[in-house]
């Protein structure tokens, strides 16, 4: 596959056994950090964190990213199925309450064998599959069995603001059929009532961004159409706006509060009850339990 590589929903067609596709990766793994991570949503994070493995490269590229060193490749070094395995356990053996993976899909086939023989071997915590929502359900299908939770994200409803800011005007329709594929292996999330800690299910994660609190309740609105509370949802209020948004028009700013509370009011009203929000002054927040930090951000 990787010969002309149809991975994602790019399908650059590029030969990644000689060139980098628009990943920005070649066929070798390679990560950029891995490390316990406390600022996941509480049922993830836990008390002891998340064992996060931040992976190099992105084929989303969206101009406001966060990660940006690591979304183009300018972070990271290559390693060895075997030398992953070998972090993973070296994660679990600190008491990491899971496995997470963050935007890994470029390096599926990679992966596949590391996870089965993880699966199959010393690993006795949750994989979590963290990412942009860009990716094909054929692709999530390779993954069927070995992932526990879903964690992605669900960007854009509107394909013109997918396309100005990820390059990506298919990103809504892909987005929804990934979503539906990852419901379909992990359903509903499943809560330890010991620990808190999510098991297996799928974790839907939206960013408020700057001047489009009006998409983000069209995304609420189709989510809970679709899934209802069968799903996880993450309402973030993390926008960030780098240095390179300096004069855009909308992205150069923060979300305002009061953006952020008509968003979080609006999950309520709809009927949104197993939600996280990032802010405890948020209008409404006595449904939704706070979210400490800023999740996948380094």
């Amino acid at each position: 596959m990787q010969n002309a590589c149809t991975l994602c929903p790019r399908r650059c067609g590029i030969d990644r056994n000689a060139k980098r596709g628009y990943c920005g990766e070649s066929d070798t793994l390679r990560i950029a950090r891995a490390a316990p991570h406390m600022w996941e949503e509480p049922p993830i994070s836990g008390t002891n964190g998340s064992g996060t493995i931040f992976f190099s490269g992105c084929n989303l590229r969206c101009i406001y990213c966060q990660n940006h060193e690591i979304a183009v490749s300018h972070l990271g070094y290559e390693i060895s199925g075997n030398e992953l395995l070998r972090i993973m356990l070296e994660l679990q053996s600190q008491g990491v309450h899971n496995i997470n993976l963050v935007t890994a899909g470029h390096f599926t086939p990679q992966l596949i064998p590391v996870l089965q023989k993880a699966k199959a071997g010393e690993l006795h915590i949750p994989i979590v599959w963290n990412s942009s929502g860009y990716e094909s359900a054929e692709m999530l299908r390779m993954l069927d069995g070995l992932i526990d939770i879903y964690l992605p994200d669900f960007k854009y409803l509107n394909p013109q603001t997918a396309k100005e800011y990820s390059n990506a005007p298919d990103y809504p329709e892909t987005a929804k059929a990934a979503l539906a594929e990852a419901f379909r292996q992990c359903g509903t999330p499943t809560i330890n009532p010991e620990t808190g800690l999510m098991m297996r299910g799928v974790q839907v994660r939206h960013l408020v961004l700057p001047g489009h609190a009006q998409e983000s309740r069209q995304i609420l609105w189709y989510l809970y159409q679709t899934y209802g509370n069968r799903i996880g949802y993450s309402i973030m209020n993390q926008y960030t706006p780098m240095p390179q948004m300096h004069l855009h028009p909308l992205l150069s700013r923060k979300v305002t509060q009061q953006e952020y509370d008509n968003v979080v009011c609006y999950a309520k009203q709809i009927g949104i009850e197993n939600a996280y929000t990032q802010e405890g002054e948020a209008a409404c927040n006595s449904f939704i339990p706070e979210f400490f930090g800023q999740p996948s951000v380094i």
